[in-house]
């Protein structure tokens, strides 16, 4: 990141991010780092390596808290442990997500709740956990990624396509429950991502061919296409702006 934008009132800011060690969930750590945001973000994986790298590219050290964010206790915990660290959360990203292919009829009880609890429940409740500080000190600003996959149609993967419209729903529905509080609520669906697992496990030459076909602007998308808007959405210059789900995706889908 070299000609990036500043949202100067994001300084300082205390924000929390799921998954934010690596794919877009790293992006958004370092883009937030960059505006001299106190950072923690919570994974499954160590991230000491990138704790490490980022602190020596930034300047400025986010905290890791190890969190397998399906348990929802331990989720709420590394929250209190962010705010008691770096102040009550104004921003939060509910960025971590899994979508792993399975087709309709594979799909037993245990996978399907799974699936849930990974790209669906864990964001309610750290929505939930955050809007309780937020309140408190008048307000704050929580993203909600979600995809266009559900959008497109695709199949390939029916619980996580069914999890990204019920962030949607949700997304709406506490935005109007906290507007009050001053609270903004959005969602932002990213098209095809290229991270490095994507690429790895999913991006044949014919598969990226299909889709840039379908794109508007003729150009992959990387992980750092979502920064700019994530920070837009965080920030004061987003101020009125909640309910919303912004589609960041080089023009595949249409909406509004």
């Amino acid at each position: 990141m070299t000609d990036k934008t500043i949202f100067p009132d994001l300084k300082n800011t205390s924000v929390f991010i799921t998954g934010g060690g690596s794919g877009i969930g790293a992006s958004l750590t370092e883009g937030f780092l960059q505006q001299g945001a106190k950072v923690a973000f919570v994974g499954r994986e160590d991230a000491s390596d990138f704790v490490s790298e980022i602190s020596n590219k930034t300047g400025n050290t986010p905290l890791f808290l190890p969190c397998d964010i399906t348990d929802t206790q331990k989720l709420k915990e590394a929250m209190a442990q962010a705010s008691n660290r770096h102040g009550t959360l104004q921003v939060l990203v509910n960025n971590a997500a899994n979508d792993q292919r399975h087709s309709t009829l594979e799909v037993d009880e245990d996978f399907w709740d799974w699936s849930q609890a990974v790209n669906l429940k864990a964001y309610f409740f750290a929505c939930q956990t955050a809007i309780e500080g937020m309140r408190a000190i008048g307000g704050g600003s929580i993203i909600n990624m979600t995809s266009i996959s559900y959008m497109m149609g695709n199949a390939g993967y029916p619980a996580y396509t069914t999890a990204n419209s019920g962030i949607n729903g949700m997304t709406r529905s506490l935005a109007r429950e906290f507007g009050a509080d001053k609270i903004r609520i959005n969602a932002l669906a990213p098209g095809w991502v290229l991270t490095q697992k994507q690429l790895d496990q999913w991006a044949t030459p014919e598969a990226l061919s299909a889709h840039l076909d379908r794109q508007c602007m003729k150009e992959h998308l990387t992980p750092s296409d979502i920064i700019d808007p994530v920070l837009f959405l965080a920030s004061q210059s987003s101020r009125m702006i909640t309910g919303q789900s912004l589609v960041v995706d080089g023009g595949v889908v249409v909406s509004g």
